[in-house]
């Protein structure tokens, strides 16, 4: 019998305001704008990892309210668990991880977002959570 594979699990926050925006970033490394989130650490439990995630990425602190979805990037192996968040505090600009930092209106993060992230934030508005798989920017049917 072969190895198995391994994916990496990662967790982001959709952090949605008082007037139903969220909070994006425009990426450093790619300069893609994308919700908060990164790689889950071994023993970090997931809500403890959104938190970390959105304070290094936007300096702001959050309140985990629920689990909205489970993403697959089928290509990269990755699985991403992503919460709805509400604000706890300022933002930054910019930091080390996000080049900017802002508030966008789903159209705008549908405009601005790849289709296999803007659906996170629109599955975030839904109440109950979806499962997807994508291949790093399309959504693909899955069976």
């Amino acid at each position: 019998m072969g190895e198995m594979p391994k994916h990496s699990v990662s967790v982001a926050g959709i952090v949605v305001d008082s007037d139903d925006r969220v909070l994006v970033i425009r990426r450093r490394d790619n300069g893609r704008w994308e919700m908060p989130g990164g790689v889950l650490e071994l023993g970090e439990a997931f809500e403890d990892g959104v938190r970390r995630e959105v304070a290094e990425e936007t300096g702001m602190t959050v309140e985990v309210e629920r689990l909205t979805g489970v993403y697959k990037n089928l290509s990269r192996g990755i699985v991403a668990l992503v919460f709805r968040c509400s604000p706890g505090g300022d933002l930054v600009a910019q930091t080390d991880e996000a080049r900017e930092v802002r508030w966008m209106n789903r159209d705008e993060v549908t405009r601005s977002m790849s289709p296999a992230f803007a659906v996170r934030v629109h599955d975030a508005f839904d109440t109950q959570p979806h499962t997807r798989a994508h291949d790093g920017v399309q959504l693909v049917a899955t069976t």
